[in-house]
């Protein structure tokens, strides 16, 4: 197979040099193969065109369904994505336990399509290629990474021959194999000019001009080029180490493919693009996590202006409830209630509704089980409608539309949640439940439907009571506010003096990142074999080491975490523990309760509640 691959993304090509023996003669003929056989499999489009949508704006959009699009902002804020190999949550039964809910959560879980431990011959190409492709991006080789280049049982790779296959002498061969690395380098504007009109030979033979992708809603491809031109490969390889957390590496991977129908090129822009999105737009791992609950009270409570706003109205949302995590549903996936009438519009900065919504959506990863990598999110309002349209793949979501009014209406949330979830947390939602939505939304939905995927629309559904919500949830796990048999009520326990402690020994966390770094090296190398040799017995043993690789990596992080994540609500309450492991009714703090532990000299925890909030 030849070394040098040609990919073209967007307006522009890439010439790609990383050496390994797949079962194909060129990544360019593999991604048309893919797509003829994408196109023959006719899978239904899970992607809205973006001209079926048209441009959004407040001026052109009725105050009915402005009201909508608000409401599926705030569900899009709290629903969150990530498959996480870590232990099953533990599950403490309310009084009305539902034996069978406990046999089925028992039950080992079917592993979803496309997962890792499920995906077909032809998945697993994709995912090994898309591999390859970030291994380029982020400059890691194998010979960086101590992996012969000749495989086993021959005498000479195909990154020692030419163009024609002619065998080159050992300095040629190195000096072709430089350049070709060469290859994949920055591009500045004049660069990426020429490149759009560039053409490329088709499998044919014909010349056709590389044209951007038509689906390139939000310029992704432009961002692509930009973060490699102004980012370093050790940059980017960090951003998305620092994305993985605790998840299994492919599971991440595998979203952004999913997302973009197994087409490699798109799933890499697509990657590259969040990467720099939560680097350098959202400084979501060194600021949003890092900070989180402690420092937005800390900024409430000094002297500079926008900190004070900014903190206050952070911790005025996750006080009153605004959106929370509790419960499970019948299929095991966490439940993530948003009471959209308790928005009103205005009433915080839009800087501060960005960074909660991400905070949300980041702290509900930490919660999610394996084979789950969805979660549920129940919403109090119409507060959710437009955002459906990309999102409802992969979460199941109930709509309470109970108490919802016009002011609950906010559009400024909209526009960022579309993007954030279409752009940056792929393959995020699952199911949708519409709870008792009113007499005005029938229209509304009427809209909504027409942008929605049919695959999409399927799943949703409308449920007027909670006998009708039992289809999903079990009766007991209901809410008692929703009219089912939990008697549970959202409090929020205040951060502890001293929960972050451990943050302060940079010297600790530095010795824990540094053991750390060595992992993902270690799942690099193996990954790196598993390219070189992805057939029989010797890609077995890779993929069998790396899955190995890949638990340890999950087992290490929650040794880190402490040292790089401030406490959340779900730290002081036990349902997210020190080793992972989650408990999803847990006893937890109630109003005029002590803190468990949360702290040092178990400080007592000051409990919350949305009457409590002006």
């Amino acid at each position: 197979m030849r070394a040098l691959r040609n990919l073209s993304l967007g307006s522009c090509r890439i010439a790609t040099s990383f050496t390994y023996r797949a079962p194909t003669h060129s990544l360019v003929a593999s991604l048309a193969r893919d797509r003829a056989t994408a196109a023959a499999r006719a899978r239904p489009n899970r992607h809205l065109s973006p001209k079926a949508i048209g441009p959004l704006h407040a001026s052109s959009l009725s105050p009915t369904l402005l009201t909508a699009l608000a409401a599926v902002a705030v569900l899009l804020a709290a629903v969150s994505y990530s498959a996480i190999d870590r232990p099953t949550g533990t599950v403490h039964e309310p009084e009305t336990t539902n034996a069978a809910l406990q046999e089925s959560l028992a039950m080992p879980a079917e592993v979803a399509p496309g997962r890792p431990g499920n995906l077909t011959p032809e998945e697993e190409e994709k995912l090994r290629k898309l591999w390859a492709l970030v291994f380029q991006i982020c400059a890691v080789t194998p010979e960086d990474r101590g992996v012969n280049t000749t495989g086993a049982g021959e005498a000479e790779t195909e990154a020692t021959k030419d163009a024609d296959g002619d065998r080159l002498e050992p300095a040629a061969a190195d000096k072709t194999k430089k350049k070709r690395l060469g290859l994949f380098s920055r591009k500045g504007k004049k660069d990426a000019d020429a490149d759009s009109v560039t053409s490329k030979r088709s499998a044919s033979g014909a010349i056709t001009p590389i044209k951007e992708s038509e689906d390139d809603k939000y310029g992704q491809t432009k961002h692509f080029f930009d973060t490699l031109a102004s980012q370093s490969p050790e940059s980017i390889r960090a951003t998305i180490w620092s994305m993985v957390k605790h998840d299994h590496p492919d599971a991440l991977v595998l979203r952004f493919l999913r997302a973009r129908k197994w087409d490699v090129d798109k799933a890499l822009v697509m990657l590259v693009s969040t990467m720099n999105w939560r680097a350098h737009g959202m400084h979501v791992d060194d600021d949003i996590m890092k900070n989180g609950e402690a420092a937005a009270v800390e900024g409430e409570q000094g002297t500079d202006a926008q900190a004070k706003q900014l903190g206050h109205d952070f911790m005025a949302q996750i006080r009153m409830g605004k959106s929370f995590l509790h419960g499970v549903d019948k299929s095991g996936r966490p439940i993530c209630v948003v009471r959209v009438r308790l928005h009103k519009q205005g009433e915080q900065c839009e800087e501060s509704l960005e960074k909660y919504t991400v905070y949300i959506i980041e702290t509900a990863r930490m919660v999610l089980t394996p084979p789950v990598d969805t979660a549920v999110s129940i919403l109090a309002s119409a507060y959710l409608g437009a955002t459906l349209a990309d999102h409802t793949r992969a979460q199941t979501v109930v709509f309470d539309m109970t108490s919802f009014s016009m002011a609950n209406m906010d559009y400024t949330p909209v526009k960022f949640m579309i993007k954030c979830f279409e752009a940056n947390y792929p393959e995020s939602l699952g199911a949708v439940l519409v709870h008792k939505a009113p007499w005005i939304f029938q229209g509304i939905w009427k809209i909504i439907r027409g942008w929605l995927d049919p695959v999409v629309a399927n799943k949703v559904h409308f449920t007027n009571n909670a006998k009708e919500m039992e289809e999903f949830i079990e009766p007991s796990r209901i809410l008692k506010e929703l009219e089912g048999g939990e008697d549970w009520e959202y409090s929020y326990v205040e951060p502890i003096p001293g929960e972050n402690d451990k943050m302060k020994d940079t010297a600790t966390r530095d010795k824990l990142l540094s053991e750390r770094e060595h992992i993902y090296k270690e799942f690099e190398e193996a990954t790196l074999r598993w390219l070189q040799e992805p057939e029989g017995d010797a890609a077995q043993a890779h993929k069998k080491q790396r899955e190995e690789i890949a638990k340890k990596m999950h087992e290490d992080y929650w040794k880190v975490d402490p040292y790089i994540r401030a406490r959340s609500l779900y730290d002081r309450i036990g349902m997210l523990k020190p080793n992972g492991e989650v408990d999803y009714y847990p006893a937890g703090p109630s109003p005029g309760a002590s803190s468990s532990g949360a702290g040092p000299g178990n400080v007592e925890a000051v409990v919350t509640t949305a009457d409590d909030v002006d």
